[in-house]
């Protein structure tokens, strides 16, 4: 059996640094010249956020993936993306803390525990430079998984090729699973009111799971 671990909300807090950064750079009181002036481009940033007449506001918990606009609120559309995408990726997906301080030691100890009869993989949906800095996540914290599976939306269909089961906190993959995959949700604030056949509250919980799945 091929298992999949996803990186957002399984292992990574990933709305919790977006959510400090923003608090940061948006909504505090902010002096342009405590800026390191290391970054240049951070420091042209800044100033451009001071000049602008909006209200930045900031509505969390994430409920809903699908109108993370409704919780990190910007002045235009793109800006949405740009934030996580272009203005802040190693800092969202690189330096973001995982889920708890066990999580890695967690996953590490099942993938040692399943790889002699299974297919342990990484996946994570990740554009652009989500990629190296979520590379530079998995290596900060030592995880131990040989292969790491990058999807998107195009390209959805791939990743779920490469897996039979799926650990996930994505309300989506959740839902709309394709035939003969097992999905395990992770909960988190946006999947809580989502229906599954198997639950965990982290990945801790998973090897007792795996063990009643009873897969061969």
């Amino acid at each position: 059996m091929r298992i999949g671990i996803d990186i957002n909300g399984v292992l990574r807090d990933t709305f919790l640094k977006a959510e400090q950064l923003y608090q940061k750079h948006y909504i505090d009181e902010y002096e342009v010249d405590n800026v390191s002036s290391y970054d240049e481009e951070i420091n042209e940033f800044v100033e451009e956020i001071v000049q602008e007449d909006f209200n930045y506001e900031l509505d969390l918990p994430v409920t809903d993936l699908d109108a993370l606009d409704k919780h990190f609120k910007f002045k235009h559309k793109d800006d949405l993306f740009d934030f996580f995408y272009v203005d802040f990726p190693m800092q969202i997906f690189g330096h973001s803390s995982s889920i708890n301080s066990s999580t890695f030691n967690y996953l590490n100890e099942s993938y040692e525990e399943l790889r002699d009869d299974h297919e342990v993989l990484i996946v994570s949906d990740e554009i652009t430079k989500s990629k190296p800095a979520t590379l530079f996540f998995l290596s900060k914290y030592g995880c131990l998984v040989e292969k790491i599976k990058f999807y998107s939306n195009i390209t959805l269909n791939t990743m779920w090729d490469e897996v039979d089961i799926l650990v996930t906190s994505n309300p989506n993959h959740i839902m709309f699973p394709p035939k003969n995959k097992i999905v395990v949700k992770c909960e988190t604030t946006y999947n809580k009111n989502i229906e599954s056949e198997y639950t965990i509250k982290n990945i801790g919980e998973f090897k007792e799971l795996y063990k009643k799945l009873n897969l061969k």
